[in-house]
């Protein structure tokens, strides 16, 4: 039985497309009425442009489009500017706020042949302060955050491909929440020209996609390459390091039970799989991770705090804003020497190891909208700057998903790509 069209991957779009076998419309109209259903339910959507989104794809079905994302739908962040669409960062402050011009990684998209649906729920300028979105599979659960919208609407079906970004967990989190494949790439390989600064020293753009091709494919066009497919296995398994993390007390027994499972099956599956233990630094990473990125967004977001501080949430405020303010100078540079030979530490530990295997997330979304959960297990990965990757294999005791975190070499976001391929095989 065919999938319907809002099921395909962009990849099966692309191809269906341009052999004729469907049309850019029929997927548009697919999309579209897949988020009219479901949105009153899951709310992934700031701003939908239907009507300017089928005009867009019956115009590419009259006079042909090409490129790696012909056809395909795709959503975006609202913290990433837009050209015909407003830009709210999450915030009453910037209510209808329309930028002039498109943000790297939207204008690279649509260059491709993408088209864009809408812009996708965040919270509060991707922080704490959560977003309306519900989870996709139970609305009683935060999809988590900050990239709420975009994660929620990949894992409804509701496009195929979305943005969002990450400073602490705001990829990984929701896409190991939702059920999705999500991807932080290496600190810097992708432009984070136009979107809305957080902490310059750890923001960085994230993917969405139900398959690990999309994934690859979308990073090549965000890097404004041609795609070309993921290396094959040459059959042996690759060197994983089975990393707990100094937090491994914060993951539930559940999730501590699905990756000491996984990484003796995987070992069963012919990986060679170690312990990894690493060193004292990494203990006050997440420390460091806070430190830096509240000095940062404390300083980048103050004509918001001298103009219009009342209309800044309550969970900004008494947050990441006021330990910011208070943070000194002293240890702002000490939390960034920290994370530098962290970095440093992880090139000697890339040396043995193809990828590292470690939790995502603590547990499964947890009940509740006033939280987008626990963050700790992605922070350390942001704040060394190296790729990240989570797959959707185990689900929790309430049947909702965990995903496994995979985590690459600085630079090697590709292999991290082609081995998670591999782990995924295996796994699922």
């Amino acid at each position: 039985m065919l999938k319907p069209l809002n099921e395909l991957t962009a990849s099966e779009i692309v191809a269906a497309v341009g052999s004729g076998g469907t049309t850019c419309e029929a997927v548009t109209v697919a999309c579209l009425e897949r988020i009219a259903a479901r949105e009153p339910a899951v709310e992934a959507w700031q701003y939908l442009a239907s009507s300017e989104v089928l005009q867009q794809a019956r115009a590419f079905d009259r006079n042909g489009k090409h490129g790696a994302l012909a056809g395909v739908p795709f959503g975006v962040k609202d913290i990433i500017d837009t050209c015909d669409m407003p830009s709210e960062y999450g915030s009453p402050i910037y209510a209808g706020h329309q930028p002039k011009a498109d943000a790297a990684c939207v204008a690279l998209s649509r260059r491709a042949g993408g088209l864009l649906m809408g812009k996708t729920a965040t919270t509060e300028f991707a922080n704490r302060h959560p977003a309306r979105t519900r989870h996709p599979l139970n609305p009683a659960h935060t999809p988590g955050g900050s990239s709420s919208g975009s994660a929620a609407a990949v894992a409804d079906c509701m496009v195929p491909i979305a943005i969002g970004t990450q400073t602490t967990g705001s990829t990984i989190k929701p896409g190991s929440f939702c059920g999705v494949f999500a991807f932080k790439p290496t600190h810097g390989e992708l432009s984070c020209a136009g979107v809305k600064e957080s902490a310059r020293s750890l923001d960085t753009i994230g993917l969405y996609a139900r398959s690990i091709e999309d994934i690859e494919l979308y990073r090549a066009v965000l890097l404004g390459i041609a795609p070309k497919p993921l290396p094959a296995s040459d059959g042996a398994g690759p060197r994983i390091g089975f990393c707990r993390t100094p937090n491994w007390h914060e993951a539930d027994p559940c999730t501590q039970n699905l990756l000491e499972e996984a990484a003796g099956r995987l070992s069963q599956r012919g990986a060679r799989v170690s312990d990894l233990e690493l060193s004292e630094d990494f203990d006050r990473l997440c420390d460091a991770q806070q430190c830096i990125s509240a000095f940062e967004f404390s300083r980048n977001y103050t004509w918001e705090i001298e103009h219009h501080w009342n209309e800044i949430s309550s969970t900004l405020r008494r947050g990441r804003l006021k330990f910011g303010l208070e943070c000194s100078l002293e240890r702002y540079r000490d939390a960034r020497q920290v994370a530098a030979r962290c970095r440093r530490s992880l090139e000697a530990i890339f040396a043995d190891f193809d990828v590292l295997l470690t939790p995502a997330v603590s547990g499964e979304a947890p009940v509740g909208l006033e939280s987008t959960g626990n963050s700790s297990f992605c922070a350390m990965w942001t704040t060394a700057h190296v790729p990240a990757f989570t797959i959707p294999v185990f689900s929790g005791p309430a049947g909702l998903p965990i995903g496994a975190q995979l985590i690459g070499a600085h630079g090697n976001d590709r292999n991290l790509l082609a081995f998670a391929k591999w782990v995924y095989r295996e796994l699922v």
